[in-house]
């Protein structure tokens, strides 16, 4: 039997990847808010022309939160899977997960405001 490809291999992978998030946006209307911010970020950075540092801070921000959104989505459906019946470490497991996502938001909301509030002085004041 012949072995698959490299290529196929990592087509595959990247397939499932993002069939993943597709998922996420598809189940999780939170998603639809973090892309809407996401989004409103990036307009704002492409208008105060942010420095280059303050776009790796950005992405690395809105990537985060991505990321903590679909672990915890993730999470909360291999939860439901084992118990399927109420059970208080479920519920606990759940609730960590969602406050990954929470704490992951917040840290990002707080540096967009360390960065975005002096432009935004600067555009008000001008």
């Amino acid at each position: 039997m012949r072995r698959p490809s490299f290529f196929s291999t990592r087509y595959k992978s990247f397939k499932y990847a993002f069939k993943g998030i597709s998922a996420v946006f598809r189940s999780e209307p939170n998603m639809h808010l973090h892309a809407l911010a996401s989004m409103i970020v990036f307009i704002m950075a492409f208008r105060f022309k942010v420095t280059r540092n303050e776009w790796c801070i950005l992405v690395f921000c809105v990537g985060l939160v991505w990321m903590a959104e679909i672990f915890n989505t993730a999470i909360e459906t291999l939860t439901n899977l084992v118990s399927p019946e109420l059970h208080p470490l479920a519920g606990k497991t759940k609730d960590l997960a969602a406050g990954a996502v929470l704490m992951a938001s917040i840290t990002a909301a707080i540096i967009g405001l360390i960065l975005f509030v002096p432009y935004w002085m600067r555009y008000l004041n001008s």
